[in-house]
């Protein structure tokens, strides 16, 4: 059984510190997820959703090099296996465990390569992956803005946190193929877009328009424009380390291309180069094609809410514009095979970007916290419903080669991970030829 479109949904499990490293927001335990999976799984069953976005606290199973506690994922992936739902394994989402310290440290991203050698290991029936959780965000929020984890906030303090979740996402992705070479990654990463408010502001909104591609650039080993290859090396980033990056490009063949789009992806630029929230000026449509343009590859949307407000239908209509804007990305003939409403319940503070710990509910999921569907619950199972066998019909050669786990050892399967296996081992073999530079053009 192959997909032909993944509609999905998500348990927010973002584990960021604050309070220079005092305070860890934990979202899987602040929104009930501990105490009521069992739950969650069967609402999954009530919106007839068979993709989940998921993974394990990766603070309290990676327990240090080489010791892992398995006890959470075991039973919660055990049961995801049984119910035959396609998990979409987020291993790291905004945060690390307290023994690694935060983005800084250079050792994160072969450590956090190893905990994804493990959790392949463990649970071989997994396909898909996001390794590592907007990468771009992520550094942006920990070592730009100063909110999250380090609290850092300079231009190489944000190159050093985005080389380290770059290169750890990378890693992992190699390590995952070594165990299942069928594997694909869903780069999850925020989609973004920089208006010029006005003239003077044109200059510094190219240059975030030019740093928003910074981490899919060296994901998937795309040259860097030369303002942007000046950016990080004065923040830090040596030759070697780029040259990194350009040398793992064959792992965007075993890439779809994630990107999450909400109200706040687009700014208004200043001439002082401050910004503000613009509203979905453009929308999810035009910003994915630039995207795509750059990079050429399959898209699934994978992140998108609003919260529901005094009116009860913000959230629906929200719904149904993301939803037109995917079949429009389809229509005009941008490979998208998935969409996801993030995430399944409510969260909690993200009104104030986990900045503080405020215990408020952020009114955005599918469910409330009492576990009680909301109308754009309701509305996403009759969008699943009406739409789930008419895109089929509409590109019937468009199919994704994922396996749901009750299958993953059937014959065919197996056949096919053999034929990626060596294909793996050309690639790796090809990646490490010299790239070619000015020093060795020629010898």
């Amino acid at each position: 059984m192959f997909k032909t479109f993944m509609f999905a949904t998500g348990i927010e499990n973002s584990i960021p510190t604050i309070n220079n490293g005092r305070t860890r927001i934990d979202q899987m335990e602040k929104c009930g997820h501990y105490r009521y999976w069992q739950t969650d799984f069967d609402l999954l069953d009530e919106l007839d959703i068979q993709v989940l976005r998921y993974g394990p606290p990766l603070h309290t199973t990676f327990l240090g090099p080489g010791r892992y506690d398995w006890s959470f994922a075991d039973v919660t992936f055990g049961e995801l296996e049984r119910r035959n739902i396609i998990p979409i394994v987020d291993l790291c989402h905004f945060g690390v465990p307290d023994w690694i310290g935060n983005f800084q440290n250079p050792d994160f991203p072969e450590l956090f390569a190893s905990y994804a050698a493990a959790f392949a290991r463990r649970f071989p029936w997994v396909q898909l992956y996001t390794p590592i959780n907007e990468m771009f965000i992520c550094a942006q929020f920990s070592a730009a803005y100063g909110w999250w984890n380090e609290q850092m906030r300079s231009d190489r303090a944000f190159v050093t946190a985005l080389k380290h979740l770059v290169k750890a996402n990378v890693l992992a992705m190699e390590q995952i193929l070594k165990v299942r070479p069928d594997s694909l990654f869903i780069q999850s990463e925020s989609s973004e877009y920089f208006h010029a408010e006005n003239p003077k502001a044109i200059k510094p909104a190219e240059i975030m328009n030019a740093r928003r591609f910074l981490s899919l650039d060296l994901n998937y080993g795309r040259r860097v424009d030369s303002e942007m290859y000046e950016f990080l090396m004065d923040g830090g980033m040596t030759r070697e380390e780029y040259h990194f990056f350009l040398n793992r490009s064959s792992l965007r063949h075993h890439s779809i291309m994630g990107n999450d789009y909400y109200v706040t992806n687009e700014h208004r630029v200043r001439a002082d180069g401050t910004t503000a929230s613009a509203g979905d000026v453009f929308g999810y449509d035009e910003i994915t094609r630039q995207y795509y343009d750059r990079y050429k590859l399959p898209v699934m949307h994978t992140e998108t809410n609003l919260m529901e407000g005094p009116r009860g239908d913000e959230a629906v209509d929200w719904l149904w514009k993301q939803w037109a804007n995917v079949l429009l990305v389809r229509n005009t003939g941008v490979p998208i095979v998935g969409f996801t409403w993030y995430s399944l319940t409510d969260q909690m503070d993200w009104d104030v970007a986990l900045r503080e710990e405020n215990n408020r509910p952020t009114p955005v999921g599918l469910y409330d916290l009492d576990r009680n569907i909301r109308p754009v619950g309701r509305c996403y199972k009759k969008l699943i419903e009406d739409w789930c066998h008419v895109l089929p019909a509409q590109s019937v050669c468009l199919t994704i080669p994922v396996v749901p786990p009750q299958e993953v050892w059937e014959a065919h399967v197996v056949r096919n991970q053999e034929k990626l296996r060596t294909m793996r081992h050309t690639e790796a073999r090809e990646d490490e030829e010299p790239v070619a530079t000015a020093k060795n053009v020629g010898r």
